[in-house]
């Protein structure tokens, strides 16, 4: 299998089988104040606890984030922009995010989650 332990000079194919490269990819973007956006759910074994979580943001963007804690196999607190929470009520919000934490969340995690609403209006008028 391998001609290193030959005497004679390694050929192309062998030094060919003995390329060695690693790939890097780097991501870039802008730091972000706070460092979640629109909500974070959080673990109940995540490595920031809901208090952890709430004097982060509180620290960062005092007044702008609400904890809600939630009763949840895996998670225990959802932490979430308040000004999110007057385009969506909290309890049409917080319910789809524990439905989406349990499909791909665990109780380790802290997940933050971006939200975008898009408002549909239709209104008729009188001629």
């Amino acid at each position: 299998m391998s001609s290193a332990s030959s005497s004679r000079p390694p050929n192309a194919a062998d030094q060919a089988n003995r390329r060695r490269a690693a790939e890097v990819t780097l991501r870039l973007s802008e730091f972000d104040v706070p460092p979640i956006h629109d909500c974070l759910v959080v673990g109940k074994r995540a490595a920031v606890g809901p208090e952890g979580a709430r004097r982060m943001v509180e620290a960062v963007s005092p007044g702008q984030y609400e904890l809600i804690r939630v009763e949840h196999p895996d998670a225990e607190a959802v932490v979430v922009r308040k000004s999110l929470l007057r385009l969506l009520p909290e309890d049409k919000l917080v319910p789809m995010l524990l439905d989406e934490f349990s499909r791909v969340g665990n109780d380790r995690l802290a997940f933050k989650v971006q939200v975008q609403v898009v408002l549909q209006v239709t209104r008729e008028l009188e001629l």
